[in-house]
């Protein structure tokens, strides 16, 4: 072949080949997820199969956070649990959320001493409960128990004690929920901010005197604020700040815009969820243009085909007394679930 017949037929190959990728990426999605061939089978295989076992604790416990208090009282009463050791997929270990890093030691010793599940895998298939997250110790114990054992904490997670990839965290509790997103929405606002605690940023304190933004302190009343949630278009959260309205937010159909100062890596249900597809990142040190640029960017179909897979998405950012197919509860335990299978071992000295 002359050379410039294979530069042609390279030419060709390349056209073709763009063209293909232009036309996957105009396609518009329809499924908020990763993969949902993916998910929903292995969900079903979840439900079915997946035991886990619980170590007793040695005293009552109490958490912090409802997120926390509802996992656990969700996983106690579930068919997941298993009396039997031998049968169980992930191990639990429970200990209350103002427990010493030397009480928890010592629990993690305990265990060790008195059943042999710990000391097969150093800990790779347990997992616990910890809302402010566990920071890396001396103490082997607590090596172990941060280096090899899925740890799941509150959203946002606090800075260096969150391992992504390994750890899992938890959506906040939201107040209310929508269960359809209103079609026929009149949008009153570009962007809504909820300014729960008193915290100075100088991107909000820019936006305060902008008619297209409402900056508003805590609502008078829920009804209000759903109300703000359905007459916006965008609705901003400070990562590092309040974000427990983010599923209220997709819920309603107002696209969250998530400020932030550095890559995120502790969202909830990364395992599950096209974050970017749902989602609008802005970098905080931008300030009003980048962030406006960003919101520009977003609209027309896209900003229609963000809010309709948020909507979609909302259902596991809703928490239940009693939960439900796909709410909150299940798709953390999901996320265990496919976790089930990854054995780490601590490396010590």
């Amino acid at each position: 072949m002359s050379t410039t017949s294979f530069t042609l037929l390279l030419l060709l190959c390349l056209s073709l080949f763009t063209s293909l990728t232009t036309t996957m990426h105009s396609k518009p999605l329809t499924s908020p997820y990763l993969s949902s061939a993916t998910l929903f089978p292995n969900y079903q295989k979840m439900l079915k199969s997946f035991k886990v076992f619980i170590y007793k604790p040695n005293e009552a416990l109490t958490f912090n956070s409802p997120a926390e208090s509802l996992f656990y009282s969700s996983l106690q009463n579930s068919p997941f649990v298993t009396q039997s050791p031998e049968e169980a997929h992930l191990f639990f270990v429970p200990f209350r959320s103002t427990i010493s890093t030397r009480s928890i030691a010592r629990v993690v010793k305990r265990h060790k001493e008195e059943l042999p599940y710990w000391n097969r895998t150093l800990g790779a298939d347990h997992f616990y409960l910890s809302c402010a997250g566990l920071g890396y110790e001396s103490d082997r114990n607590l090596v172990e128990l941060k280096k090899n054992s899925v740890q799941i904490t509150c959203f946002p997670a606090s800075q260096g004690k969150f391992v992504p990839h390994k750890d899992i965290a938890l959506p906040p509790v939201s107040t209310s929920h929508a269960p359809h997103a209103p079609d026929n929405k009149t949008t009153k606002f570009l962007g809504y901010f909820r300014q729960v605690k008193l915290k100075e940023s100088s991107l909000i304190n820019e936006l305060v005197n902008d008619p297209n933004f409402l900056i508003e302190s805590e609502p008078s009343d829920q009804l209000t604020y759903t109300m703000r949630l359905a007459s916006s278009k965008f609705c901003l959260f400070e990562y590092g700040g309040d974000v427990s309205g983010i599923g209220e937010a997709l819920s309603f159909g107002c696209v969250p815009v998530v400020i932030t100062d550095r890559p995120i890596q502790d969202l909830p249900f990364m395992d599950v969820l096209r974050w970017q597809e749902i989602v609008v990142f802005v970098n905080n040190n931008g300030g009003t243009k980048e962030l406006k640029r960003a919101l520009g960017d977003t609209w027309g179909k896209r900003h229609e085909q963000m809010k309709g897979l948020g909507v979609k998405a909302s259902q596991h950012f809703v928490w239940n007394e009693l939960p439900q197919p796909l709410d909150s509860f299940h798709t953390v335990m999901y996320q265990l679930w496919l976790r089930r299978h990854t054995i780490r071992y601590a490396r010590w000295g």
